[in-house]
Formats: structure tokens, C-alpha cells, sequence
């Protein structure tokens, strides 16, 4: 592969730079909020997710447009393992469960190479995996209405409800009349449009724009540093097995970004090899104070609004992370950006991950005048955006998601399919 394909992907340098930038500001509040809700180091985790971006294009033959995000399935485990640490120097800790966590995904990677992706993919017949990518989506509604709703001190909601429907409006105008290059970057105009009517409400707070530092390197915590051994099998035990339950949504993941592009990545590169990826980011991200690495839903929904998929885009969008971390005052200026600016843009971007999912029926002719059909969408809709919170077993939380799914895959085995088409058949004459 030539170098500059690898770099712009066929595209010219300044569109794609422009595009790749866009993603990460997409990206840019989901990554750090696994850090700020868990204590882990933002700079790190930005700089990680970033590295772990590469490694899976590089694992993936370039040919997928995934962008690796901070995991929010291990925020549960992770926190245990703070409290268990007593709350200081855990990252080191939590680094030797993430990294066991990667290698199980490895193990993972290995057995779906030697059982063969057909016999996996046998498991995620359409129904399945189209309820799975609505439930994706629906299932971050309220993180949306929540970064609307949600008000700062002394700030009435009706300006955050002003900020979210500028950045609603503006994505919507530039998708629909904007041409050429523009009409690639609705996302991008919609929150430079949210950003500065904030601004202009007085619901921007700079300080954290004015009190970072213009370079500095991310403070690094490498799991080497973790060496309480009772401390580490307790992180190992803790976080490692959630990956037994974020496999289910990464093929999820990885199916809606098929299905938005009309290339099946399942196949092609081989769900071995975007497993095998996550992995080593995971296990990279673990080794430096990360947390864990995962293909994001967040990344579906803007190769749908964008219709970008150049894989270019998002090595771009990586090095621009990588970047990020080391420049405080970049990262200052995206720490800034007010929550309804983002709660905006989820809007648009979660709705159009459901509507992937749809789509992804239509396409697949899925018939819901059987009850084969009927039964298995109605148990994981409800299931999966029920709970949507999950389900806590310890310190270990079960997303609604993987739950929603294991029982999909669960019912597609065991419903007798061919009773149900020979009475839709009956009914029909």
C-alpha cells in the first residue's frame, strides 16, 4: 500500500485533515468521560486511545473506519478496583486488569479463527443484529437528553435548550444544503455553531482553556508500577471477564459499521482480526494507565451523517488524539465545550445509529408478520433499552446491550423458524 494512501486514504490532504478533526471532536467527550468518572488520567487516555486507533488499522489491513474509544462497560470494575487500591496510585492496578482483559480478547480473536467467522456470524442472523444496532443507539438517548438537561450552577435550562437546538439545526442545514466538501462536515459546523452561541449566552467556562499548560507530556502510569500482588489478582479478576461481554457488542459495532457502509467487516478484514485489534489496544492502553479500548458507537453514527468512510480519516483522527494529549491548551479548549453542544450532536448522531438498524431490517426483508421475527425483537427491545443502566452482579455491571443480545442469539437457536414461516404461509392463503 502506497504512503500516500495510507495517509489520505485517496482523498486531498486538507479535506481529510479537516474530516479526521472532525471525528475526534466528535469522539472527544464520550473518551474522556470513562477518565473523569473513574479517575484515570484524561492526557492518557486520549493519547492511548489514539496509539490503540493505529494498532487496530494496522492490525486491520487500514480497511476498517473505526476509531477505538474508552470502554464505559468497565467504569463499574474500574472503580472497584480504586476503592480496593484506596483510591491512590490504583491506575497501575487497574492497567494489569485492562491489559488481562485485551489478552482475553485475543484468546477471543484466536478461537473465532479457528471455528471459522461463518459459524459466529450463524449466531447474529439479521433480526439480531438489527434490533442489536437500535438498541445501540436508542440505548444513548438519555445520555443526550442528559448533557441537554443537565444545567450548570447559576445557568437556566432554556440556554442549554437554545445551545442543543442551534447544533441541531446547523448539522441538519449543512447536510441538506451544503454541497461538496461541506456537506462532509455537518458535525464539525454544529459544534463550532453551539460552541459560540454559548459563548454568547455566558455558559462557556475558559478556565480550563486558561489554566492549561501549552505542552506537557501525559502523566504515564505503567502497570509494571503495580506491584501488590493481592491488589493485582483482585484487578485481574475484576476487570477481565467484562470482555467476555463487550465481545457481543464489538460485533454489534462492528456489524452497524458494515451496515452504514455497505462493506462486511465481519468477513472482510474477519471478525478475528478487529478482535485481535481491539486487543492489543486494550492490552497498549492497560500497559501506559488506560483504560480499556473498544469500537464506538459514537463513530457509526458519524460515517451515516457524514457518508465519509475513508479509513484515512479516522488514522487522521488518531494522530489528531495522539496530539491532543500532549498540547493542554488544544485539550483545554475541547475540555471548554459545554455539555448541550455535545448533548446536540448526540442527537443527531445516536438517532442515526438506530436508523442504521432499521435500515438494516429493511434491507434484510425481515418479516414481522412472523412471530419468529416478532418474539426475538420484542424480548431485546425491551430488555435492552429496559436495562439500560444493566445489571450489576458485585462490582461486575452487565450492560443492557450484551444482555439484550445474548438472549437475541439465545431465541434465534431455539424458536422453531421453519414452524413460524409455514403458518405465515397458511395465513397468506
Amino acid at each position: 500500500m502506497k504512503l500516500k494512501t495510507v495517509l489520505w486514504g485517496g482523498d486531498k490532504p486538507g479535506r481529510a485533515v479537516t474530516l479526521g478533526i472532525q471525528h475526534v471532536f466528535a469522539m472527544f467527550g464520550s473518551t474522556v468521560l470513562v477518565p473523569a468518572l473513574t479517575g484515570l488520567d484524561p492526557a492518557v487516555t486520549l493519547f492511548c486511545m489514539g496509539v490503540g486507533t493505529l494498532i487496530f488499522h494496522l492490525i486491520t489491513k487500514g480497511v476498517v473506519p473505526a476509531f477505538m474509544g474508552s470502554s464505559f462497560s468497565f467504569i463499574a470494575s474500574i472503580t472497584a478496583v480504586a476503592a480496593n487500591s484506596g483510591g491512590k496510585d490504583f491506575a497501575p492496578y487497574v492497567g494489569w486488569g485492562i491489559m488481562a482483559s485485551g489478552i482475553l480478547y485475543l484468546i477471543l480473536s484466536l478461537l473465532v479463527k479457528l471455528l471459522g467467522t461463518k459459524r459466529i456470524t450463524s449466531f447474529f442472523p439479521p433480526i439480531v443484529t438489527g434490533c442489536m444496532i437500535i438498541i445501540i443507539g436508542m440505548m444513548l438517548a438519555p445520555t443526550a437528553m442528559s448533557n441537554i438537561t443537565t444545567v450548570a450552577e447559576g445557568i437556566p435550562v432554556w440556554k442549554n435548550w437554545i445551545v442543543a437546538v442551534v447544533t441541531i439545526a446547523v448539522i441538519i442545514i449543512v447536510m441538506f444544503f451544503f454541497r461538496g466538501f461541506w456537506k462532509l462536515i455537518p458535525i464539525l459546523f454544529g459544534i463550532i455553531a453551539g460552541y459560540l452561541t454559548a459563548l454568547a449566552l455566558g455558559m462557556v467556562d475558559t478556565q480550563p482553556l486558561a489554566q492549561a499548560s501549552w505542552f506537557a507530556l501525559p502523566k504515564f502510569t505503567p502497570f509494571f508500577q503495580g506491584t501488590d500482588w493481592s491488589k493485582v489478582i483482585f484487578a485481574i479478576t475484576m476487570i477481565a471477564p467484562i470482555s467476555i461481554v463487550t465481545f457481543v457488542e464489538h460485533v454489534g459495532d462492528i456489524t452497524a459499521n458494515g451496515a452504514v457502509t455497505g462493506h462486511n467487516y465481519i468477513e472482510d478484514p474477519g471478525l478475528h482480526r478487529t478482535l485481535l485489534g481491539c486487543g492489543l489496544a486494550s492490552v497498549f492502553s492497560g500497559g501506559m494507565g488506560g483504560p480499556a479500548a473498544t469500537t464506538y458507537s459514537e463513530n457509526t453514527g458519524v460515517l451515516a451523517a457524514t457518508r465519509n468512510y475513508n479509513p484515512a480519516t479516522l488514522r487522521i483522527a488518531a494522530v489528531f488524539a495522539i496530539v491532543l494529549s500532549l498540547f493542554g491548551k488544544v485539550s483545554g479548549l475541547l475540555g471548554s465545550i459545554p455539555s448541550p453542544v455535545m448533548g446536540g450532536v448526540s442527537v443527531v448522531l445516536f438517532g442515526m445509529i438506530a436508523s442504521v438498524g432499521l435500515r438494516m431490517l429493511v434491507e434484510n426483508h425481515v418479516d414481522f408478520t412472523k412471530s419468529y421475527n416478532l418474539i426475538i425483537a420484542a424480548v431485546m427491545l425491551v430488555i435492552g433499552l429496559g436495562l439500560s443502566s444493566g445489571i450489576s452482579i458485585g462490582s461486575v455491571t452487565v450492560s443492557g446491550t450484551a444482555i439484550a443480545a445474548v438472549l437475541g442469539v439465545i431465541l434465534a437457536k431455539i424458536l422453531p423458524k421453519e414452524e413460524s414461516e409455514a403458518r405465515s404461509k397458511e395465513k397468506k392463503k
